[in-house]
């Protein structure tokens, strides 16, 4: 019966104390690299969510920046418009009394009136003021209001033969139609007997 050597034993046999620490570090070890990557992902995940956010704000912004002008520069036209077609009568009542006066004792005014009406005129003009070209153009709709119906042969049928107000254009937008005469065929003898007739 032979018995082995408990020193012999304890060199050939590692102490489960001794190999454990090595095990254990070398588990930590190869997991370590893995949760530092899963780590890593995350952190890129979250950095590129925060990027999308700041691209999807930027542009945000941008939108809001621009329709904020939009609505300024509406505004301001609106404004000016408004202003404009307020000086609409103004700038008739000085057209109105320069082509009435005509004495020659109110020369010297009268050159002061002239003036001050171009000076209203070319400073309305410089806001995209433009006046409708009416007497002898075909009656448009969209630029002329017809007052009244005149029977004549010496114009076509249609056609402006008299201005009662002057329309004008607010860059490129009807302001105010011009009011107009337009001309139209004479009825013939024998239809206007026909009518007497019914």
């Amino acid at each position: 019966m032979s018995h082995s050597d408990p020193a012999k034993e304890k060199q050939t046999k590692p102490d489960a104390a001794e190999t454990a620490p090595g095990a254990a570090e070398n588990a930590a070890a190869q997991e370590k690299p893995r949760g530092e990557s899963d780590q890593m992902q995350k952190l890129l995940a979250e950095k590129q969510d925060l990027m999308n956010t700041l691209v999807r704000r930027q542009a945000d912004f941008e939108n809001y920046r621009k329709r904020v002008e939009k609505e300024r520069a509406q505004d301001r036209e609106r404004a000016t418009e408004a202003l404009i077609d307020h000086l609409l009568p103004v700038l008739d009542a000085f057209d109105r009394a320069l082509s009435e006066s005509r004495d020659s004792a109110y020369v010297e005014y009268r050159k002061g009136f002239e003036l001050i009406r171009r000076q209203l005129w070319e400073t309305l003009a410089k806001q995209g003021l433009v006046r409708i070209e009416a007497v002898d153009q075909e009656f448009n709709p969209h630029f002329h209001h017809a007052i009244e119906r005149v029977e004549t042969a010496d114009h076509a049928d249609g056609i402006v033969i008299g201005e009662l107000q002057p329309g004008y254009l607010l860059h490129g937008r009807v302001l105010r139609p011009a009011m107009v005469r337009v001309a139209t065929e004479p009825k013939s003898e024998s239809a206007r007997v026909s009518r007497t007739d019914e």
